[in-house]
């Protein structure tokens, strides 16, 4: 990680070197056009700017609202527009604002707001889940459904995901009307949430069975106020487990929309023999690092079950495929999300910022975690909209049988 870490310093150097030269060759246009038809960068091709030229001195001449927009604004577009090119979701540049907003909903371990995962399904901005407990999911929230309006803000395609985040989330105690479509269904739906404190912990164990003699281990997010109170907590679980000699564990991953990856890691070394290969992450160079379980795990020998549905991404991705493909654990459930890279935050030095993918999550089998390839379960089964109105959770009850015989 720390090759990672340095790689992701050099390319935020780049980055201010290629912003501040954008901004300088705007702002001024110390540089003439007719200079600056084909510029050559690093390891790429001659870019030639006639055309963004053109483009800029048309809108300059002939929009009918000349200062409709200030010239930072401008710049801000193009560099939007630059990076939005790559066709990757997760890549994305946000303006000071955007980013002093983004860096505030995220100071923390406890936010207000309504409790729910967003992402994106063919340019279009859904919900990836609701999290257990938080007024999105009271509300009637569930996992897949597209977010169309944001009180009187119709979502536009191409919508920058953080901006339909900051729309939604509010004070607690004050009210936000998301107009959705549920999955399935073909005329969308209002759905008024009033905003709360969000304090949802990141697992819970209980036991269940005729004889409480399984354990159910609830995982709602792989992420605490660090990595560390993650791995302390899950170290907690494992050693209560172990102490009333159970050696059946259902875990629900369901809604999980993720987190840190070391922590999906560092739970599944716990089922694992020594040298088992839990999974892979690879860069922009087609490097390849693998992470091995190492010492032989406190669960080895258990019997495990899996629920997931496609709510569950990232990091419970990670967890769910490492135990699948090691033959340790039977999955029941829906197919996942299929999220499967890791971005990096840069600060910019006028206080933007760029996020930006600098790793693919690969599966023990060496394949790409991503929405063609995301998890399958053992055991297929749906909660279809009926059975969410009236409380029923088949995947549930056949996870319980499955691992009950």
């Amino acid at each position: 990680m720390e090759n990672d870490k340095r790689g992701a310093r050099i390319f935020g150097i780049l980055m201010l070197t290629v912003v501040a030269f954008c901004i300088g060759i705007i702002f001024g246009r110390n540089i003439s056009p007719e200079q600056l038809t084909s510029i050559s960068f690093s390891g790429s091709k001659d870019v030639n700017f006639n055309l963004f030229w053109d483009v800029w001195d048309i809108l300059e001449r002939d929009y009918v609202e000349e200062d409709v927009v200030r010239e930072e604004e401008k710049v801000y577009g193009a560099i939007k527009g630059l990076v939005s090119s790559y066709g990757d979701p997760a890549t994305v540049f946000l303006t000071p604002d955007e980013t002093g907003d983004f860096n505030a909903s995220n100071e923390g371990k406890y936010f207000e707001g309504i409790g729910a995962e967003l992402g994106y399904e063919d340019n279009a901005i859904i919900i990836v889940t609701p999290l257990e407990g938080s007024p999105a999911k009271e509300a009637g929230i569930r996992p897949g459904d597209y977010i169309l309006a944001v009180d009187e803000y119709k979502v536009q395609v191409g919508d920058n995901i953080y901006g339909i985040v900051q729309r939604i989330r509010g004070e607690a105690g004050t009210a936000v009307v998301l107009e959705v479509l549920h999955r399935g269904d073909v005329q969308s739906t209002e759905i008024e949430i009033v905003r709360g404190e969000i304090t949802v912990p990141s697992m819970t164990l209980s036991y269940v069975g005729e004889n409480e003699d399984i354990a159910l281990i609830d995982i709602t997010r792989f992420t605490e106020a660090s990595l560390r109170e993650w791995n302390s907590e899950w170290s907690s679980t494992v050693k209560e487990i172990k102490s009333k000699n159970i050696d059946r564990i259902l875990i629900d991953l369901r809604g999980n929309p993720g987190g840190y990856f070391d922590a999906a890691i560092y739970a599944a070394d716990d089922f694992l023999d020594e040298g088992v290969i839990i999974s892979q992450q690879e860069d922009g160079k087609g490097r390849i690092e693998d992470f091995v379980s190492e010492s032989g795990g406190e669960l080895l020998n258990t019997k495990v079950v899996i629920l997931v549905d496609e709510g569950s991404a990232s990091a419970s991705e990670i967890l769910a495929g490492a135990l699948q493909q090691n033959d340790v654990a039977t999955i029941v459930g829906t197919k996942t999300y299929g999220k499967g890279t890791a971005q990096s935050v840069l600060d910019l030095r006028d206080g933007s910022s760029i996020h930006i993918t600098i790793l693919k999550w690969l599966l023990p089998d060496g394949s790409w975690l991503n929405r063609d390839n995301s998890i399958t379960p053992d055991v297929e089964v749906e909660n279809t909209n009926e059975d969410f109105v009236q409380g029923v959770d088949k995947q549930y009850d056949k996870a319980l049988e499955l691992i009950s015989k």
